[in-house]
């Protein structure tokens, strides 16, 4: 009897994962989606989309379906499904994995600002330009509404919708980003701050080395505490190994 994985997913490293091990015949493998990207990029194996209903829908999902092992490889910043992963998995006795990958670090010549969220960020903006390339998403972006001074790059996937700051322009676009793109993004639009969550991944670094190339200020939202108690992989090599290890 095939066993039963569960893939959190959404990011690159979960795309990856699936894509692995839905190659193993002795695999069965569900990726869930959260339904927030309208074209999302679809991985391979069984794919579901929406929310579960909180920790107990999910626990309730993972006890129906007969789900071995659950994987949580959502966005650094997913911290609600984490936390109802972690609730869950207890719940059940189900194992479970965390796939984070590592954050960034500030090197040489950069000149960040770090923040616990989006609301101290913009708090911080009228201090440190009058330009801003904002690359936080589309969700939350109520935090920056009240900075009518201040004009706005936001690049995202899907068009946000409101509210926003009311001198804003959205490029609707998706990485991976080079940084001879990027630099040629902030020189066009005459950006002087950039904002960024710490996803982690290459494939939006990029932007960092044009700020620090440019010399600019980035106020860099820092992630959101992890669920205590849960084992946690860099990568999807480690993901992997921690699953054969559970299921032989």
């Amino acid at each position: 009897m095939r066993r039963h994985v569960l893939i959190l997913g959404g990011t690159e490293e979960a795309r990856r994962l699936a894509g692995e091990l839905a190659a193993d015949p002795g695999l069965r493998v569900t990726s869930s989606l959260a339904g927030r990207v309208a074209r999302p990029r679809l991985p391979a194996g069984e794919v579901r989309v929406g929310g579960f209903g909180g920790p107990e829908g999910l626990a309730r999902w993972l006890r129906e379906h007969r789900v071995d092992a659950l994987i949580d490889a959502t966005h650094p910043f997913a911290g609600t499904i984490s936390r109802n992963a972690a609730r869950a998995a207890a719940g059940t006795h189900i194992p479970l994995l965390a796939l984070r990958r590592p954050g960034w670090t500030a090197g040489p010549g950069d000149d960040w600002y770090p923040v616990a969220s989006l609301e101290a960020a913009a708090g911080l903006l009228p201090h440190l330009g009058e330009r801003v390339f904002l690359t936080t998403g589309r969700m939350g972006l109520a935090a920056f509404a009240g900075l009518t001074g201040l004009w706005f790059l936001v690049r995202s996937v899907d068009p946000p919708e409101p509210p926003f700051p009311p001198r804003t322009e959205v490029l609707l676009a998706r990485g991976p980003f080079t940084v001879e793109g990027e630099t040629e993004l902030l020189r066009r639009y005459g950006i002087d701050v950039l904002v960024t969550k710490d996803s982690g991944a290459a494939a939006t670094a990029a932007k960092l080395t044009a700020a620090r190339r440019a010399g600019l200020p980035v106020v860099v939202v820092t992630r959101p505490e992890a669920p205590a108690g849960v084992p946690a992989a860099a990568d999807v090599a480690g993901a992997v190994a921690w699953l054969r290890n559970r299921t032989g």
